[in-house]
């Protein structure tokens, strides 16, 4: 069963707890982290708590992705970008003790995320019904360097996948997925300009605020592309953390709506990540064949912080059915599937 939000209101009660749990389709509540409670010392909460904006760009021949994230103990700023046909990736990271310099917004739906220094310069700027990336990093790649002025569609009508749920007493997890923007501008690698069209590029943004359990695991799959009648198609599930019981993050979302389902089997060979996966749902109403193409694979080791992510990419094939009953056919779908082991 899940849970429907429809009223606005805060994140937190005063005493740290959750004042609501469940879905919804847009974001209704006010990310009120200073009440949270972790520890009886405020002065320690800032090391518990978890903020990110990640955003990804599909275009038809680059994955280009940009991230600032405060993970309390310090922050990591991050940038790749991967070819299709050659499957050329590289990614440049930089961790920032405590989080010095970086800036991100209380809410998804205010304020900008910044970060500079003398390095990597990324500000993402929310504007009228659009959100804009600017990435500048001279020294990319052994100064072949990467540089990105993107802007984003995002019409404040459109749907986006959001939950809120319990993990463990006191920790907590508010996310906030949009899918299919379209994306306009232009990227930079070394000699390379790519120029993005609405009508074939598209983003997503994963923003996350939250109290994780100090070693997570989960799993994330993403999408976002277009039918061959002309239609966004998008794709966001996941599982493996937090209380799910009265909310899941599984959805698609076609043409800016949001089709919600309830539990998404992720069917696949962990230690052996480029065999096909498969995805049903308890509700027979999502049977799709992930084929993949690329492992990408990062390791961040600080002692007290320590990621591992295989980010598969692969083209989605099978069929969704949407809340009136109707099958929509996904056809080469190119998007991504993830298993993340974390102890942050």
């Amino acid at each position: 069963m899940q849970t429907e939000l429809t009223q606005t209101g805060k994140l937190l009660k005063p005493n740290g707890r959750l004042a609501q749990v469940g879905w919804a389709r847009q974001p209704l509540l006010d990310c009120n982290l200073e009440a949270a409670r972790f520890y009886r010392l405020g002065l320690f909460q800032r090391f518990r708590i978890k903020r990110w904006d990640y955003y990804a760009i599909f275009s038809p021949k680059r994955f280009f992705s940009a991230t600032i994230a405060d993970l309390g103990y310090a922050a990591n700023i991050f940038v790749y970008s991967m070819d299709f046909e050659t499957g050329d990736l590289h990614e440049e990271g930089l961790v920032i003790p405590l989080g010095k310099g970086v800036q991100l917004p209380r809410n998804s739906t205010e304020g900008d995320s910044r970060f500079e220094n003398e390095k990597a310069c990324l500000t993402f700027s929310l504007r009228t019904d659009e959100r804009h990336l600017s990435v500048s990093w001279p020294g990319f790649h052994e100064g072949r360097g990467i540089q990105a002025e993107i802007t984003l569609a995002c019409p404040t009508g459109n749907e986006s996948m959001n939950i809120v749920i319990p993990i463990g007493r006191k920790r907590f997890y508010y996310n906030r997925k949009i899918n299919c923007l379209p994306a306009s501008g232009t990227v930079k690698y070394g000699d390379l300009i790519e120029t993005l069209e609405t009508k074939t590029c598209l983003g997503s943004l994963d923003w996350g605020r939250g109290v994780w359990e100090y070693q997570s695991y989960w799993n994330w799959a993403s999408a976002s592309g277009f039918l061959p009648d002309g239609r966004m198609i998008g794709l966001n599930l996941g599982c493996g953390f937090g209380d799910l019981s009265k909310a899941g993050e599984n959805a698609f979302i076609l043409e800016n709506r949001i089709h919600k389902l309830e539990q998404v089997k992720f069917d696949y060979v962990s230690h052996d990540f480029m065999k096909p996966w498969k995805f049903t749902d308890t509700e027979e109403r999502m049977d799709l064949v992930f084929t993949p193409f690329k492992d990408r694979t990062a390791h961040t080791n600080l002692g007290v912080i320590f990621s591992e992510v295989h980010q598969i990419f692969g083209r989605y094939n099978g069929k969704v059915v949407t809340d009136d009953g109707k099958v929509v056919q996904i056809k080469d779908l190119i998007g991504f599937a993830e298993e993340h082991h974390a102890r942050w």
